[in-house]
């Protein structure tokens, strides 16, 4: 299920402006892989052409490849919606369809790639991606409720099962606890922790504590200043990342001294 990445001289655009420079990273199967870096260096941008998300922005483009086990994913004969449905992404707010009720939410991706799915069946996924998720036991007695009536971080873990209903080898999360409180913040930490024995997982966060709590590489990304292309500076396993990273900028930054 789970799956590596390889992505190889990347660069990201925007129409005619390079936004990220020549890309080379190995995204192990199984893990967590945390991509750090100052605002504007290009962490989600980079996060979202992994999916092919970056390209539904007008004028958006990328020159080079990503990999998943061997197959270019921007290949000519890739279809990027089967792309998206392979590599699932949890935004930085909660984003559960107001209108849904919480197993709607998490059926929707499935009812989206026109999959005919019975009742019993439909039963059977909403519990089994709820309790993947971590939220089975909170929500059970109320799934016919609104997904928008459920607190911040139960909204974002709806999200998290809504992602892994339509079974993807790999998770994107943009930030995914920005916008929660600590104690949310944690039962997402922990969420991710289970996730990565069953997926491969990539997440972008300005959280240094976050990054070396939850991930095995960090991956630090910068940018030379305005105007200039973000680059990926350096990527290791998250203890030498925080402990002995091999450049200058990157100490800075994982230290607090920028940023």
């Amino acid at each position: 299920m789970s799956q590596r990445l390889d992505v190889r001289h990347l660069n990201i655009f925007y129409r005619d402006f390079l936004a990220v420079e020549d890309v080379n990273m190995v995204i192990e199967p199984r893990s967590v892989t945390a991509l750090i870096g100052p605002s504007g260096c290009g962490k989600s941008t980079f996060l979202r052409t992994l999916n092919r998300m970056h390209e539904v922005i007008p004028g958006a483009r990328v020159e080079g490849t990503v990999e998943m086990e061997g197959i270019n994913l921007y290949g000519k004969d890739i279809d990027p919606v089967a792309v998206r449905r392979n590599i699932g992404m949890v935004f930085q707010r909660p984003n559960p369809f107001p209108t849904m009720s919480i197993k709607d939410n998490v059926l929707a991706g499935v009812k989206l790639n026109n999959k005919r799915i019975s009742a019993s069946a439909a039963s059977d996924l909403v519990e089994r991606s709820l309790r993947g998720a971590n939220l089975w036991n909170e929500v059970k007695d109320r799934l016919d409720k609104p997904g928008s009536g459920l607190s911040g971080g139960q909204q974002q873990r709806l999200c998290i099962a809504r992602a892994i209903a339509v079974k993807p080898s790999v998770l994107l999360m943009d930030e995914p606890c920005s916008a929660l409180d600590p104690i949310s913040t944690l039962a997402v930490e922990d969420l991710i922790q289970e996730l990565k024995e069953d997926y491969t997982i990539v997440i972008v966060t300005h959280n240094m504590q976050q990054a070396a709590r939850v991930s095995d590489k960090t991956a630090f990304f910068n940018i030379a200043g305005t105007g200039k292309p973000g680059k990926l500076i350096e990527m290791d396993a998250t203890p030498i990342m925080f402990s002995a990273p091999s450049n200058q900028a990157t100490e800075d930054y994982v230290s607090g001294r920028f940023g």
